[in-house]
């Protein structure tokens, strides 16, 4: 049985499933990346890591609820593993979002779509993981990608710095971390999806409470926020799109498989950094445009390697660990 918030998709024709489950993919993320983005161009607004706390809350809060609805309150993982899957998650999240304040949205997009290069390393050094030579063509293609939307931002666009680029960078590899620990911890407690969404965030609320406070920002922000009050209501929009969004991601993966939730997912990113360009003007060049086409050809081709693997040893994809991909993203978006 298949639900998504509590829907029962099951019994649904196929076409209806992919329907639903797709249009609520590109529904919700769109949404997301659209407000991400309007958040930043309010006029002064520069509190990525505050925008990162609000984030943390409404996903403990609602993976609290869930849990209690479904009757899952027992914990399988140690608290120790979560401090660290915490401490990685807000790093992640923390930069990704502050580093909207100093790059073209579109370049955050592609950075973050770009997570396989870390992943790959962190799953060969933590997991001892071994790859084949489509995966190493998947990371050289977004490598080229990302070293192309680089140059092209640097020369064409006026909101670029290279502060952002560092916090992106870092962000990829904090990513690298969670997810590889996330994965280890599935495997071996046979964590529920749940559980980790649910004390992973919790446990990160204290890390970025810790963290506004000692920087000031809290303070800030929230003046901020209260001397522009529509502000709020964008991160609630912006939280909830985001959260709902990585179910549908779920219901893919469970009702179909990867390969059809990656080329879902991948249609999504490409549609929202072309939004990106029309509904917020700035300047597009070829070289966005082949950065872009390198990045999104690494993650199919990353994706049909993953799916041959799977096909090949009979092995069903460990489907509760990519919604923590698709948002960094729970891991999101």
């Amino acid at each position: 049985v298949v639900r998504v918030f509590g829907w029962n998709l099951s019994k649904l024709n196929r076409s209806l499933q992919f329907t639903i489950c797709t249009s609520g993919t590109f529904l919700f993320f769109l949404t997301y990346g659209y407000v991400q983005e309007y958040i930043f161009k309010v006029d002064g607004f520069h509190y990525g890591w505050y925008l990162t706390f609000i984030q943390f809350c409404f996903y403990a809060f609602f993976a609290g609820v869930e849990r209690r609805v479904e009757g899952q309150m027992a914990r399988r993982s140690p608290m120790s593993h979560y401090y660290w899957v915490a401490f990685f998650m807000v790093g992640t999240m923390g930069m990704s979002n502050t580093a909207c304040s100093y790059l073209p949205y579109p370049t955050q997009v592609v950075f973050k779509s770009s997570k396989l290069i870390p992943v790959m390393i962190g799953g060969k050094f933590i997991l001892g993981r071994r790859y084949n030579p489509e995966d190493y063509l998947s990371a050289i293609l977004i490598a080229l990608g990302l070293c192309v939307m680089t140059l092209a931002d640097a020369v064409s666009a006026h909101h670029w710095n290279p502060i952002g680029i560092m916090l992106l960078i870092g962000a990829l590899f904090g990513d690298a971390f969670t997810a590889n620990l996330q994965e280890k911890s599935l495997k071996e407690y046979d964590t529920s999806q749940g559980e980790m969404m649910f004390y992973s965030h919790f446990i990160g609320c204290g890390y970025l409470a810790i963290i506004l406070i000692l920087t000031g920002e809290f303070f800030d922000a929230v003046w901020f926020c209260f001397q522009h009050p529509h502000v709020y209501v964008y991160m609630m929009l912006f939280a909830g799109s985001g959260y709902i969004g990585v179910h549908f991601v779920l219901g893919l993966i469970q009702l179909f498989d990867a390969f059809v939730a990656g080329t879902v997912t991948s249609c999504r990113k490409a549609l929202t950094i072309a939004l990106s360009f029309i509904l917020f003007p700035k300047p597009f060049t070829a070289n966005h445009l082949v950065a872009t086409l390198c990045v999104l050809s690494g993650i199919m081709l990353q994706v049909y390697s993953k799916n041959k693997k799977t096909n090949a040893s009979d092995i069903t994809t460990p489907r509760h660990s990519y919604p923590f991909d698709e948002i960094h993203g729970i891991k999101v978006v």
